[in-house]
Formats: C-alpha cells, structure tokens, sequence
C-alpha cells in the first residue's frame, strides 16, 4: 500500500536584509529551511530567490525527505498587490523593486501555482495558525524590523484594502511636528520605534553627549540598545522610553478605530523580552479608553523566528 505524503509549501520571507526560504507542511513542520541575503541594493533579490527555493529544495533531497509540493507563498516587504502577484510599492530600502511581478516570475519558473502577500499579512496567517492570534477573530498584528509593517484581520480574515496596501501602521503619524519620513509623511510612527530608529536615535544622542563628532562611540543595532537599556544607561533608557510611547499612541488609536481582541507584536524589535511588553501595556493602558482596552491582549509573535516563512506557506492552504 502506498503511503500518502502530506501536502508541503515552499515559503518565502523576503525581508530588506534576508531572505528565509523552507519547505513546510500544512502543520508548520519544517523539511528543509535556509537563509540567504537579500541583496536588494544590487537589485539582486529575485535571483536570490529562486537560487534559493533552487537549494532548499535540493537541501530537502539530499536529507532523503520526500517531496510533495503544491506551491510557493512569498511574503514580502513592501506594498503587494495580492490580485496579480506583484509589488505596487516598495521604498528606497529596496531600489528597484516597485513594480516586481514575483507571481509571474515564479510560476514561469518552477511551475508551480505561487501566491504573493506583504510580509505581515503572512505573519498575521502565522500567528493565526500556530501562534498567539489562535482564538481571535480580530487581530492587529505589528512587526517591528527593518521598518514597522502590520496587518489586520477582521472576522479571522485578512483586511487589504483597494489593492492590498492596508495596515501600512509604520506611516500612522505619532508626531505631527516630528521629523520628515522617507514616505513622506511628518513624525511617522516608523522613525520612533523600528529597528533602525532605535539605533540612530541612540547613536545622535550618544554624539550629542560626547560632542566630538564621527569620534563619538556609536551603537551597531537596535540589539544593543536593549541590552544597555537592561543594564541601566540612561541614555538607552530615553531611547526606549520614547519607542515605546510612540508605539503606544499608534496602538492606543488603531484599539479605537478597529476594537481588536488580540494585538500581537513581532519582528526583532519584540524579541526583547517581557519588560519591554510591561511597558508597552503599561502606556497603552494608560493611553486608551477603559472601555476599549478592558478585553484586548498585547502578546508578543510566539510562532518563532520562522513565522514569516511558516506564514508565506500557509497561503496555499489559505486560498487554494
């Protein structure tokens, strides 16, 4: 009698950075997985792609795991448009990519049915699948990277708006004199609370005290930071203090104008540990209407640093 392998997925994470590619079934468990760089300012990033799915697939065959695929799910940075497959917008983070039809290039490419989506809408799927959005039917979901992206889903299904651009949470205004962001936008909610701001604004503040210019000891990621805000330094402190009101007031409003049940907060950024989730309910807490906050939750992504891949697969399941 013949054995009936289990349906499995290629997923794809593409993020400004790195790209995380493995091969999983419906259940999350992980065949073959690997990460590559993304190489997006030599505008290299769908070449790493498909060299990618390329070796995972042979990672998977040398391993002796036998293959059953139906598909590919990417999610990507950027604004998707879900319908065709392709990017509609994607800022100077990634040159070149606007206009990306990854959907087309795919499926001429492995021959395989492939489905596209922004890279929080899929870690919406994940947490919804296997993470802390397992009960809710309401969730916001927050990433915080490279850049702050999010996701809504209403009824357990994800919101997308006209052409998929919906959750763009990073270019929520939290300071309407603040400074000018690469959307354009002034006192964006991304220039306090990504990644990369934590680090600059440690590494301005850190320049300031030492007022010796390109002398000044600097900071490598928003990493260290935390871990000198756990040690203590007050300038640290001040950085986080202010990452975390800003991302306070942008949850406060979203539970105002969506009335969740569940925000969950993932990306690097979250890996921080429960203080800085103390601080984030604390403010928010105090920030939003007693009515409203009384029955959200504020967790942090727990399906793991493979959420987007996990989540970029699931599509296939999801829609097929």
């Amino acid at each position: 009698m013949t054995k009936t392998l289990p349906e499995q997925a290629v997923g794809v994470d593409i993020g400004g950075t790195k790209i995380h590619i493995g091969i999983t079934d419906r259940s999350g468990n992980v065949a073959a997985e690997l990460t590559v760089p993304s190489l997006g300012m030599e505008r290299r990033v769908i070449g790493q792609v498909i060299a990618g799915i390329r070796n995972v697939m042979k990672l998977a065959e040398d391993r002796g795991e036998p293959l059953n695929l139906q598909g590919i799910g990417v999610g990507s940075a950027g604004q998707i448009d879900f319908a065709s497959g392709t990017v509609h917008y994607a800022n100077d983070l990634l040159p070149g990519y606007t206009g990306t039809p990854i959907r087309e290039l795919l499926e001429r490419e492995f021959s395989l049915p492939v489905y596209v989506d922004n890279d929080v809408n899929v870690l919406a799927l994940a947490e919804k699948r296997f993470g802390s959005g397992r009960h809710s039917k309401h969730m916001i979901c927050i990433a915080l990277g490279t850049g702050v992206g999010g996701a809504l889903l209403s009824e357990g299904k994800l919101v997308r708006g006209a052409f998929g651009g919906a959750g763009e949470f990073g270019h929520m205004t939290v300071d309407f004199r603040g400074p000018r962001c690469i959307c354009g936008n002034l006192g964006c909610l991304e220039l306090y609370a990504s990644g990369t701001s934590i680090a600059r604004r440690m590494n301005e503040r850190l320049k300031m005290r030492e007022r010796v210019g390109a002398d000044a000891p600097t900071v490598p990621d928003a990493r260290e930071v935390f871990a000198r805000w756990r040690q203590g330094d007050e300038i640290a402190e001040q950085v986080i203090d202010e990452a975390v009101a800003a991302l306070s007031s942008a949850i406060a409003s979203l539970i105002h104008i969506v009335n969740p049940d569940t925000i969950v907060i993932g990306g690097g950024v979250a890996e921080s540990g429960e203080a800085f989730f103390a601080k984030i309910r604390n403010e928010v807490k105090r920030r939003a209407m007693p009515s409203m906050y009384r029955n959200v939750r504020i967790e942090g992504a727990s399906s793991g640093s493979r959420s987007g891949m996990l989540g970029a697969a699931q599509q296939l399941w999801e829609y097929s």
